[in-house]
């Protein structure tokens, strides 16, 4: 397949209710390109958000998957919005864009808004992701 010259692999974190999903489907540019999360997994036919933990290494997994489908398919752009607060979750993206050929950004989205997350974690769920949370600045 003829790959672009410049793909891009956009992988966005940040805790809960931060925005990734809000500001990876703008940046989608309407659905021009994808955007991928592990949250999707967890959605029904209604588009209800049903969280089970005893699956979430297949939502992982699911995601991983989408993502390397569209990197292998040669698309110009690829969105990533997970919270990705621990570097194992990160890691694989990375593989995946040197072994495609892709330019990889992260974007760290921090909350300046007052809503709260759609998907009900608890602040103090938040707050221990919050204290494994490390930002590479260098």
């Amino acid at each position: 397949m003829f790959k672009q010259k410049n793909q891009s692999l956009v992988l966005l974190r940040g805790l809960p209710g931060s925005g990734k999903s809000s500001l990876a489907h703008l940046l989608s540019e309407q659905g021009k390109y994808p955007v991928f999360c592990i949250d999707d997994y967890f959605l029904d036919k209604n588009g209800v958000y049903l969280f089970d933990y005893a699956q979430n290494h297949l939502a992982y997994k699911q995601c991983e998957t989408l993502t390397e489908e569209a990197l292998k398919n040669g698309l110009e752009k690829v969105f990533v919005a997970n919270t990705f607060t621990l570097e194992w979750e990160i890691i694989p993206y990375f593989k995946m864009a040197a072994q495609y050929d892709y330019h990889v950004y992260v974007v760290t989205v921090e909350k300046y808004h007052e809503n709260t997350n759609i998907h009900g974690v608890s602040q103090e769920q938040i707050e221990k992701m919050a204290a494994k949370y490390k930002v590479k600045l260098f």
